[in-house]
Formats: structure tokens, sequence, C-alpha cells
């Protein structure tokens, strides 16, 4: 049986407009006016409330297996569908065993099995001493890979060298996948750190010092290096610096194959703001100041940021060291996945951004990174039918209530945010309506082909 959902405002690649929705067998089989639906459609009319593709979300930490007591698959996208969220893609870290092998892929695999309520899909890791496992990773599904150019936080997931990356990069240039890049070089960090040994780290300054924008400047120079000498595809994630900019610009007017992404919270808090001791909005590369982020905002204006993801990244709540409030001892990580939507919706209002802003940051510009643009991120004809219903006007409180992943914790507690998901769609099917998550799990991982 067909249905179409109604609204006065239906956002698609061609702009927001009145439309029809109609779905048939969980795919989109129009996006028509309501007079052209075919006799017998079930109409269900949403009115003004906006309807969008369903968000995709490509940075995102579930940490099962191996961490379920961070997160896990059934947490991470139960929040992900409160959020509007209709895939998440997993990184490849924090887990245990961490995605750097097939092996690995396939116990991650396992772990998932029956737990999702959104879809996922696995990025790989490009560690170390892994160089032999990256292309039978892409011959087993992962959809690109993710690499540090620091210490990690973890052990087990090695940092990357200059020569262990370079051994690398011909396969993954071979694979034709992205290559994701925590840009962030040590000798700055390890130089500035030097200097504070004396310093107060429950100061938020203390904390932004030890992380200069010189390290990801460094980071960046030498991946644009990389990626003119390899012609792989580069992606530069949870971008921090507006420093970067320029020199991004200038590597893409060249034609090489970069993107670029930012975060919710470089994109709401400012440096100024952040009091001391306040280790929940502890995060790597840190969150700058007021005139960075107005930075950050321009440049997804002109199209130099393609997109916003969450870095999802929960912790037991004592990992936050909110005891001691010291900065240097604090897990970093801010967890986002139920409200991020919302929360740049809330900051688009101030700044004049569109529902299609939104939807082109949020679900089509993730979608092409991932390779899975021909399924999801956008309302149009033969897509996946996922979508979000969204009331643009309602404004609510982020309480615990409203978190949904397993540690109800956040760095956005207490803000009053504008906007809230009434209804998230899978495939044409609820998977949350009226404040409450579907009792069966109906997602399934993703794959290219």
């Amino acid at each position: 049986m067909a249905h179409a959902f109604l609204s006065n405002r239906v956002v698609t690649p061609h702009g927001t407009q009145p439309a029809a929705l109609l779905i048939e067998g969980g795919i989109i089989r129009a996006v028509c006016r309501p007079s052209e639906l075919p006799a017998g459609t079930i109409i269900h009319d949403c009115g003004n409330d906006a309807i969008l593709p369903g968000l995709i979300d490509t940075h995102v930490h579930i940490n099962e297996p191996g961490r379920t007591e961070w997160e896990g698959f059934r947490t991470a996208t139960r929040a992900a569908a409160a959020g509007g969220y209709t895939t998440l893609i997993d990184m490849p870290l924090n887990c245990l065993p961490e995605t750097t092998t097939v092996e690995a892929l396939a116990a991650k695999r396992t772990a998932a099995q029956g737990q999702c309520f959104v879809d996922w899909a696995p990025w790989g890791g490009a560690v170390a001493d892994n160089q032999p496992h990256i292309l039978p990773l892409a011959r087993a599904g992962v959809l690109g890979y993710k690499c540090f150019l620091i210490y990690p936080g973890c052990d087990g997931f090695t940092m990357i060298d200059q020569q262990q990356l370079e051994a690398a990069l011909p396969h993954i240039a071979t694979s034709g996948l992205p290559l994701l890049v925590h840009a962030e070089l040590a000798a700055p960090i390890d130089r500035a750190t030097a200097t504070l040994q004396n310093a107060d780290w429950r100061s938020y300054s203390t904390y932004l010092q030890s992380r200069p924008d010189e390290a990801e400047l460094e980071a960046i120079r030498l991946m644009i290096r990389l990626c003119r000498q390899y012609k792989f595809r580069l992606h530069i994630v949870h971008l921090s610096t507006a420093l970067a900019l320029d020199e991004l610009k200038a590597a893409r007017a060249e034609g090489l194959p970069i993107t670029i992404e930012t975060c919710p919270h470089y994109l709401h808090f400012a440096a100024e703001d952040i009091p001391d001791g306040a280790t929940l909005l502890k995060c790597a590369p840190p969150i700058r100041n007021r005139a960075n982020r107005e930075s950050l905002w321009q440049a997804l204006s002109d199209g130099t940021i393609d997109m916003i993801v969450t870095d999802h990244s929960p912790c037991p709540p004592e990992m936050k060291r909110a005891e001691t409030g010291r900065f240097d001892q604090a897990w970093g990580g801010i967890a986002s996945l139920s409200i991020a939507f919302p929360l740049i919706h809330t900051e688009c209002i101030r700044r004049g951004f569109t529902l299609d802003h939104l939807a082109r940051w949020m679900s089509s510009a993730p979608a092409s990174l991932a390779g899975i643009n021909h399924i999801a991120g956008a309302l149009e004809l033969n897509r996946q039918a996922n979508f979000i219903i969204f009331d643009t006007e309602v404004e609510f409180t982020v309480t615990p209530d409203k978190l949904h992943y397993r540690h109800p914790i956040s760095a956005y507690m207490g803000e009053k945010l504008r906007g809230t998901i009434k209804a998230t769609y899978l495939r044409g099917k609820p998977i949350y309506q009226n404040e409450l998550i579907t009792d069966t799990p109906q997602g399934h991982e993703l794959t290219l082909s």
C-alpha cells in the first residue's frame, strides 16, 4: 500500500516546496503535487511541519564491541533515531578490537546484529602496521579509512607517522575510498605543553594553549602535499581552526579531492565562555575563540566546509573527571547525537541559514563522503524513504531524558533549543515518534554495492 506524506515544506535537492512524498515498499516513488497522487494512497498531512531527508552522521564512535560501558550499537542508534539520524558511519577506534583487519570487522558486524535502530556502516582504520590490510578491508566493505597523525587516546589504535602513511597511501588510492584524517601533529603540542608545566589545568585557557592552531595547520599542510603526490581522496575531520581555511580552499581550487567537516561544538561554543573545570567541553582539537567560530560559519556559507557531523564520542561519566575539573586528565569527547540537529537549527536561525542548508550539511554531503548518496541523503526518486518530520517552532530545554545515549550527560545540558524532531522514518516506517523509539530495531548495515 502506498503512503504519502504532505507538507508545506518538503526539503528537496531543488529547494523547499509544498509537496507530497509518495512512498511504497520503503522507497520514494515520487515527490509531487498532492493532486498527482494515485487513487487509494494513504495520506499523512504534516501541515507546516518540515519534511527533511534523514540525517547522516559520518563521524560517530559507537565503541562496540569491547567498550559497551562507553556506548554501544543499541544505545547510539537509539539516540540517533531520536535525533533525526537514519544512518551512522562508525569510527574504527575506541572499540576492541579496533577495525583495522577483516577479522575485527567481522567482530563488529556480529556485535551490531539485531541491535540497530538506524542503518550503519563501518570505516576501517589506517594504523602504523596494517598496510597489508587496507585493500582486504575495502573488499570486505568498509567505506573508507580513518587515521591519526597523533596519539588518539587509546593504545590499540596506533597513530601513523609519515613513513607509515606513505606506505599505506598507494593502497588507499587504489581502493578509491576516502582517507579521514585527524589532522593534528604532536610537535607543536609538545612544544606548547612544555611551557605549561606550572599552569592551572582546571583553566580552559591552559588546555587551549596546549593544543595550538599550529598543530592543525602543520598536519593539514602535510596532508595537502601527500594528497597532491598520491592522488587519494582526503577528508579532514573535525576542523577546528579557521586559520587553515585559505590553504584548504586553495588546494581545492587546484583540483585536489579534499572535503572538510566541522562539528556542532565548534559552531556553538566559544573558548571565552567555557568556565574553569568544565571538562564536559573537552575535545581535540579544542573549541577555539568566538571569532574563529564565526569564521567556521562563514566557511560553511561559502562552501569551503562541506558538512557538519557530530564526532559523538561518549565515555563513562567518571572519565570526564568532574570531581577535579582538570582538562589534562579528562577524556576528550562530546556526545550530541540526539540534539545536534535542533542545536544547529537554532544557530542557523540566528544566522539566516535555511532548511536547505541544513539538509546539505547534515545529510547529502555526508552521504556523498560515504559513497551512499545513491541510497540515502536526499528526498529524491528511488532513494530509500528515510526522512524526518521537524517542527521548526517548538522550543525545548536539553534535559537528561532528551539524550537517549548510554550516559545522559551533556555539554549542552540546560540549553534552550528551537525545533524538535516529531518523527524519524527509516524505509518508510517510523522508528521514532511522539518521543518514543520503536521497540524493534530495523536498521542494517549499508554497503556500496
